[in-house]
């Protein structure tokens, strides 16, 4: 499964667990917008860490947490293999 679909079902799935009314997921979507915390981002950020094997925000000193659901889908697809 491509690593967008990988994120899109985990956010979909905490926001379950959570009870956090998503709304549509775009990619132009601020990620304060889908409602989600702190917790619910770090939920996030370790299970993609378990599932993909790596945590963007970690590899490196200078990387700064992304605005969107975009931005946030691309610090995972461009982490170098």
């Amino acid at each position: 499964m491509p690593v967008r679909l990988r994120i899109i079902a985990a956010i979909k799935q905490i926001a379950d667990e959570q009870k956090v009314k998503l709304p549509p997921l775009t990619d132009e979507l601020t990620l304060h917008e889908t409602g989600f915390d702190s917790l619910a981002f770090a939920i996030l950020v370790a299970r993609l860490e378990d599932d993909l094997g790596v945590d963007p925000f970690t590899l490196s000193e200078d990387v700064t947490f992304p605005n969107t659901i975009g931005d946030f889908i691309r610090a995972y697809e461009n982490v170098p293999a």
